[in-house]
């Protein structure tokens, strides 16, 4: 299973190692790793009381006081979790926290590991069970890490606050961290999965598959972990999943007259209070904003023409031009503006 592309308002949170997932099946190399039942009181205490103070810190927007307590190749480019804290600040300022999961992955040695695999707690005879999460990590450093999940709940809604520790002599600090909403325009994963299923009754493929990786991403609190539930959704995912959409690093062309644009990615996302549809396509006129407003036109003009059940689905599109070093340039109409 591949992580969705990282949305926009909800940001790639930098992690010092480089994470990916592939939810294959089991491998012969997987590390160990312990749920917090599994652990006595001073292997726990020590990591969920590290991960609540992160999150304190986070709250108040003590910031320099995080980056005090990182890993030192983090806390020496530190800007993008700077970011994401400081565009989360007015939903974690006074939010309730609670530590939901903690679980200590063990992966001792004396070099990376390739693709460390860790399974915790119970798994049946079909997989993972309501207590199990499963973490895919490639290229790990040698080491004892933790992840802490933390459910944030404030006047702005519930928030998704997870952290990746490192041990550091008898310290824990910080080495990842991902902050996502529960909740997309006020809609949590079961609302966007029931919207999915009814899609798929009307025949509307596309629409079906996006809402579902909307529904997925809601239960997912890091890109490189799956639970049962995960799990569930991403096998009833791959018979919705159409051929002719980018996803998983695979383009797809876009005809718009005598031009033919490569889409990178294709999801949901709020802009303001309405639920728009974002494409993001390869473009060497991000420089020139008229020649990039132009192709972003173009670009929802065909998609829309396309495949018009996107009109039922979402209230407009955004279209973001992007150039091999990563600078983009957006345009947003409403959908009735597309004609």
């Amino acid at each position: 299973m591949q992580p969705q592309p990282l949305r926009l308002g909800r940001l790639h949170f930098w992690l010092i190692f480089v994470l990916s997932v592939s939810l294959g099946t089991v491998g012969a190399h997987a590390q160990s790793c312990e749920v917090s039942a599994d652990m006595d009181d001073a292997t726990r205490n020590p990591i969920t009381a590290a991960g609540q103070r992160y999150f304190d810190m986070a709250a108040k927007g003590d910031v320099a006081s995080m980056r005090q307590n990182t890993i030192g190749p983090l806390a020496s480019d530190f800007s993008s979790v700077e970011t994401s804290i400081k565009s989360h600040q007015e939903e974690l300022t006074g939010a309730q926290s609670k530590v939901k999961s903690v679980f200590l992955l063990d992966a001792s040695g004396s070099a990376p590991i390739p693709h460390a695999e860790f399974y915790c707690g119970v798994f049946g005879k079909n997989g993972q069970t309501p207590g199990s999460a499963a973490f895919f990590l490639d290229n790990l450093p040698a080491g004892k890490y933790a992840v802490v999940l933390i459910a944030a709940t404030g006047p702005k809604g519930e928030l998704m606050f997870s952290e990746v520790l490192e041990q550091a002599g008898p310290d824990w600090k910080l080495a990842g961290l991902y902050i996502k909403n529960a909740q997309t325009g006020g809609h949590d994963s079961d609302w966007f999965l029931s919207r999915a299923h009814d899609y798929k009754a009307k025949g509307q493929m596309h629409n079906a598959w996006l809402y579902e990786q909307e529904a997925r991403g809601l239960i997912t609190p890091v890109p490189f972990m799956s639970t049962m539930a995960t799990d569930k959704l991403y096998e009833e995912s791959q018979g919705l999943q159409p051929a002719d959409m980018p996803a998983a690093g695979k383009t797809s062309d876009l005809v718009a007259g005598a031009a033919t644009y490569k889409l990178t990615a294709l999801f949901p996302e709020i802009v303001g209070s309405d639920l728009d549809l974002i494409v993001r396509y390869e473009s060497a006129n991000v420089s020139n904003s008229n020649l990039a407003y132009q192709d972003n036109v173009a670009v929802m003009k065909a998609l829309v023409a396309k495949y018009p059940e996107f009109r039922d689905a979402f209230a407009g599109v955004v279209a973001r031009a992007v150039d091999s070093s990563g600078r983009d340039y957006g345009t947003l109409l409403a959908m009735k503006e597309i004609k």
